[in-house]
Formats: C-alpha cells, sequence, structure tokens
C-alpha cells in the first residue's frame, strides 16, 4: 500500500512539473517568436507593435523560430541580379632598380637613406616576372526602386605565392602580394579572398533626390587623381563608411564620412563577438595605451559638381584626412611617408572639363594645409606633438584635340603634372636639417597609373612632369596609345616616390638633379564579344636619365611589359 501511495505520489508530481515546463516553453515562445495576434484580446482594428522585433531594429524581418525557419519568405528572385570581373595578367620587369639590387627593409626601395651625400646604389640585378589573377562576382538586390542591397566578394591572389605546400602563407609573400592576413588565413579587405563592397544604397531618403550609401563602397571622383578606383591594381580601393548624394540637372552634392583606420574596437567574427583589431607596426594598441579609444583615421569629403555651364563639368571640393596615430606608428619613410601618422590635413581644390567639338581640356589643382607629428631624428623629443605644418600643392593639367572626322579617331594630348616636394623630407630619418615642415604632397588613393605613365615609376608627389599623348582607333574594336613622358623631381633633396606613393629611391642630401628620365609606352587593347571581353598588352622602356646615375650610382634603363586577358558581364 505505501508502495502504491508512493508511485501516486510520483506520478502526481511528474504531472504537475510537465505542466509547468509546458507553461514555460509557451513563455520562452512569446519571448522568442512574435506572439499570434489572434490569441490576445485587443481593441478593434488595433494590433501589437511593441514586440521584440522592434528592439532588434530589423523591420519586416523573418522571426528567430524554436526549430527549422522558413527561409526566404521576403525574396523575389526577379528583383535579384549579380555582375562579375575574372581578370589574368602577366608581367614582366627587368632593371626594376637600373642596375641596382633592391635595398632591404625599405618597402620596396632601390636604397636606404641614412644621410648620404654620395650615390648609395648597391650594383646588381633585379628582374621579375609574376602572373596575377582576380575575380569579383558580385551580388544586387533591388528591395524597391528606391532601395538596393550590394555585396561583392573578391578573389585576388597571384600564381604560386601560396607559401610552400601544406604549409602557412608567409609573411613576406603575403606582403608582397598586396595582402592582409592573419596567422594561415587570408580573409579581408585586399587578402586573397574578401569583400570590396557591401552596402546598401537607399535614393530619396526622406527627401527627393537625396541618397545615402551606407557600408564599403567604392569612392571615385573626377579622373581619379585623390579618389580613384585603382582597378589597375590586384585588389583596387574601397572605404567603409557613410555617402550623401543630393542630384539636380544643374549640380551634385557628396558628403562622405569614412574610418579608414580602426585601431580600439574588435573587429566582428563570424562566430562569436570580436576579436581585438591589430595595430600598425610600432603601434601603441589603445587596449595597452591607458585605454585611449582616439586612435584612429578618418576622411571627410565634400565634393560637388556643377553641370549647367554648357560643355563644361566644375568640380570645388574640401577633403580632411585626420589621422590620430600616434607619431612613430607609420613614419618609416620619412615625412613622405604616405597616409603618415599624427596628421590633421585640409585639403581645398577644384577640377574644371571641358568638352566642346575636337577639342578637350581639364584643370585639378589642390592646395594642403594643417599639421603633422614625427617622433623621430633631431625632434624626437616631441612625442605626438604636432610640430610640422603642412604647405602642399599640385596641379594636372591636360589639351587634347581628337579628329573625329578620321575614321581613325586620332586624338593628341598634352599634358603637365606638378606636386610639391620638401627639401626636409628625410630629416627624420638621419639628415642633419631642422624639422619645420612636411610639404610634400600626400597623393591619398588616386589611380596613379592611368596618370603617371604606365610603368607605375612615379606618384603624383614631389614631381614634375610634361608629356604628350596619342590615340586612335584604327577598328571600332582596337584601341592603340602612344605615350612619351618626362620624369623630373620637384623638389631635389626630396625623394622619388613611385606610383604606390611609397619611396623609389632616397635622394642625397646634397643632390641638386631633376632629370629622373624618360618614358614611352605603347598599349594595345582588342574588344571581342561587344565588350565583354578584353586582350591588352603593353610595353614600356625608360630611358635612365642623370638623377638615377647621381644618387644610384648606376645608369641602366629599365623595361617592363604585360599581356592581359579581362571578361566580364
Amino acid at each position: 500500500m505505501k508502495t502504491l501511495m508512493r508511485i501516486i505520489g510520483q506520478t502526481r508530481w511528474a504531472s504537475l512539473s510537465a505542466c509547468f515546463y509546458a507553461a514555460l516553453v509557451a513563455v520562452g515562445v512569446s519571448f522568442l517568436a512574435p506572439p499570434a495576434q489572434a490569441a490576445f484580446e485587443l481593441p478593434e482594428g488595433e494590433k501589437i507593435t511593441h514586440t521584440a522585433v522592434v528592439a532588434r531594429a530589423i523591420p519586416d524581418k523573418e522571426a528567430y523560430e524554436l526549430y527549422d525557419p522558413t527561409i526566404g519568405k521576403n525574396f523575389d528572385i526577379s528583383k535579384f541580379w549579380m555582375r562579375a570581373d575574372l581578370r589574368v595578367r602577366y608581367e614582366m620587369r627587368n632593371n626594376t632598380c637600373f642596375g641596382s639590387a633592391m635595398a632591404g627593409n625599405t618597402f620596396g626601395a632601390c636604397n636606404s637613406f641614412n644621410g648620404q651625400t654620395s650615390a648609395s646604389g648597391t650594383p646588381g640585378k633585379a628582374n621579375d616576372s609574376y602572373v596575377l589573377q582576380k575575380a569579383r562576382l558580385g551580388f544586387g538586390y533591388d528591395l524597391s526602386p528606391d532601395v538596393n542591397f550590394y555585396l561583392e566578394l573578391q578573389y585576388a591572389s597571384v600564381w604560386g605565392a601560396n607559401g610552400q605546400q601544406g604549409t602557412p602563407v608567409q609573411d613576406n609573400q603575403r606582403t608582397q602580394n598586396g595582402q592582409n592576413c592573419s596567422n594561415s588565413t587570408c580573409f579581408g579587405n585586399g587578402g586573397v579572398l574578401g569583400v570590396r563592397a557591401g552596402y546598401m544604397l537607399i535614393r530619396n531618403a526622406g527627401i527627393q533626390n537625396l541618397s545615402v550609401k551606407a557600408g564599403r563602397q567604392y569612392v571615385v571622383f573626377g579622373n581619379h587623381s585623390i579618389f580613384g578606383a585603382f582597378d589597375w591594381s590586384n585588389t583596387g580601393f574601397s572605404f567603409d563608411g557613410i555617402m550623401l548624394q543630393y542630384s539636380t540637372k544643374a549640380w551634385d552634392s557628396y558628403a562622405g564620412w569614412f574610418r579608414t583606420s580602426e585601431s580600439d574596437v574588435g573587429q566582428g567574427e563570424p562566430l562569436g563577438a570580436l576579436h581585438t583589431n591589430l595595430p600598425v607596426s610600432g603601434s601603441s594598441n589603445p587596449t595597452l595605451n591607458n585605454g585611449s579609444a582616439n586612435i584612429d583615421s578618418d576622411v571627410f569629403l565634400f565634393y560637388n559638381q556643377i553641370k549647367s555651364v554648357p560643355g563644361f563639368v566644375i568640380e570645388p571640393y574640401y577633403i580632411l584626412y585626420s589621422n590620430r596615430y600616434n607619431s612613430g606608428d607609420n613614419r618609416n619613410q620619412g615625412l613622405g611617408t604616405p597616409k603618415h601618422s599624427n596628421q590633421t590635413r585640409h585639403m581645398v581644390g577644384g577640377r574644371i572639363e571641358m568638352r566642346k567639338g575636337n577639342f578637350d581640356a581639364w584643370n585639378e589643382t589642390i592646395y594642403q594645409f594643417g599639421q603633422m607629428g614625427d617622433n623621430g631624428g633631431p625632434q624626437a623629443g616631441y612625442g605626438n606633438q604636432k610640430y610640422l605644418h603642412i604647405n602642399a600643392w599640385a596641379t594636372r593639367n591636360w589639351i587634347g584635340y581628337t579628329h573625329y572626322e578620321w575614321d581613325w579617331k586620332p586624338r593628341l594630348a598634352f599634358n603637365f603634372d606638378y606636386a610639391s616636394g620638401d627639401g626636409r623630407a628625410n630629416c627624420t630619418i638621419g639628415g642633419d636639417t631642422d624639422c619645420k615642415t612636411a610639404n610634400t604632397f600626400e597623393n591619398l588613393w588616386g589611380t596613379n597609373h592611368i596618370h603617371m605613365g604606365y610603368m607605375d615609376t612615379m606618384g603624383w608627389k614631389n614631381m614634375m612632369k610634361p608629356s604628350i599623348n596619342l590615340q586612335f582607333r584604327p577598328t571600332k574594336n582596337d584601341h592603340i596609345e602612344i605615350w612619351a613622358t618626362s620624369l623630373n623631381l620637384a623638389n631635389t633633396k626630396d625623394n622619388w616616390y613611385r606610383a604606390t606613393q611609397t619611396v623609389y629611391v632616397y635622394s642625397k642630401t646634397n643632390n641638386t638633379t631633376r632629370h629622373i628620365g624618360n618614358e614611352l609606352d605603347i598599349i594595345w587593347t582588342r574588344f571581342f564579344m561587344e565588350g565583354k571581353l578584353s586582350f591588352q598588352a603593353g610595353y614600356g622602356h625608360l630611358f635612365a636619365g642623370d638623377y638615377i646615375e647621381q644618387n644610384l650610382g648606376t645608369s641602366t634603363d629599365q623595361d617592363w611589359a604585360y599581356a592581359q586577358l579581362w571578361v566580364n558581364f
């Protein structure tokens, strides 16, 4: 009898436990999924408007579910679209350093700087050839005529640059290939596999003609002088931020903010919150630097395009580059180091382009001012104080004539480019002059390949370049270009900067020669399948000038050639 009562008691408690568990599950469901409206008594015509979905800030989003979710409730295949690119390019370069060997640990420079007053090159050969490959796959979805989602994946690599089979990719190979990797996995902006773009575009955002683009995106203005896509490279440029655009028939205005480097907030992980962002070499990470949260860099821009003047496009703009890293974080190549840390650089500029009849011309002029800090050289005690004054400028000028009346459509054009330098650019890395100015022009994110000579031996900084260009089209699918350029320094005591904006050759402290050399380029492009497929081949020769002989001690010419296939849809 006692045994029977024990069984009944246990059963009763089991039943109560089951009921309690069921109630608990029901409560859990009410928090995890939107409650069925019919289960509640509400005033006529009303519905619950403060469910958990509001707290998640995801409108019209499918609910989280306890079991298998129903996917794709909001997807419409007719609103989905794709685009893709695939490019393979073979490239070769002989005498990269004009009969001198590449200097070690100098970020691609042909010599190093230690206050030398005589030629500092090391005789040797620096020949190379390689194959670059990149593929882009973009996915777009138009939620409505005014709301667009876009994601573009990119694979960028160099054939054979995978390290030894079965071992992690080597750090030096990643650096040479322009990759941004951690440990043995390359996944990120600029890596083997990464995201080139990922944004939402909202047109007529509350105001007619106002658009908002938020997320990772391309930023291209004018002739790519300051902001360009740089598609010649294997990765290109893209930016994380937000862009506002207001457009009318007479003018367009753009206002943007982009975070170019974030040091203190962790990087999102696919599974599991965050991991710490890595600082640049030598940086005091804010997590280790008294918790400082202001070591970042940003670019702000206000760009305008006036279209109301017949035959002209007028583009005034303002750009602010704010880099708040410590003075020693990025300064290894002196005051001309690209994106030198600890600087506030204001840029006021304008671009005017004219196309009337057979003539075309454009001018772009930019003035830069602000302050910068550097903790090396004679001013090592200044720390993060911005004691250097920025006073830099640059101009780009073209005038051309196209004879449209001839079948080959020949165009002859003349060019002059200039960008300021600073005779004390090397004062913080071993020079004997006082450091007061940082007047080397900052090229930012321009596409130098289409402006400075196809051999990519010159950046838009400390340079002076007249050139002549001839183009013609023997058939509707063929394009031929011949380009002759004279390369010179603007300031003989500043360095020669290559197209990547890093130092190509460090100048002697007593250098007086300007003429780097003369470059001749010949490019042929053939289009197939109505432009969906193209083949391009090019050859360039740089005749070494007095500057190379005086600063490297060698004077061998340089050759460069390439051939590439590009398919897109």
